[in-house]
């Protein structure tokens, strides 16, 4: 039986960049620095999935004390697909952040180059949001909790 959801991965060209980005402007941790697997077990693991050889370099990025971590991952020996999507695709659409004030967090991203999707705050469910961008298209909403005490899909 499933007991809890791990990681969301995000594919992206170079992972050392991302790193670097997620962890100088967001302020994310780096849990697990960048680090290169190959040969016959990650060959094993994922050779259905990606050309042989199967390279992967990835590098896990969150905050202490939370099992819900990104995993940064890059292909380096597998030609990737251009970067950016709709929040309308069909399938992973875009990665939710908890905040404890959103306009000061928005400030002080903004001030770091952040780019914004929304030109401002908005208030839904329970909930105070804006949406940005990374430099690698993966979308993010940004959310202010009204009642700190409750998951964010309660806050009514």
């Amino acid at each position: 039986m499933l007991t809890g959801l791990a990681h969301t991965a995000v594919c992206v060209p170079d992972v050392d960049e991302a790193v670097r980005w997620y962890s100088e402007v967001l302020g994310m941790r780096v849990l697990s620095p960048p680090y290169l697997m190959e040969g016959p077990e990650i060959e094993f693991d994922m050779g259905e999935l990606i050309p042989s050889p199967v390279v992967v370099k990835a590098a896990i990025v969150g905050f202490e004390g939370n099992d819900h971590v990104l995993e940064i991952i890059e292909y380096p020996a597998a030609p990737g697909r251009p970067v950016g999507r709709a929040v309308v695709d069909h399938g992973p659409s875009h990665v939710g952040l908890l905040c404890d004030d959103l306009g000061a967090t928005r400030a002080q991203f903004e001030d770091r180059g952040v780019v914004f999707l929304t030109a401002g705050n908005a208030g839904v469910a329970g909930l105070r949001t804006c949406w940005f961008v990374d430099p690698n298209g993966v979308v993010f909403i940004l959310m202010e909790k009204s009642k700190a005490d409750r998951p964010y899909y309660h806050q009514y």
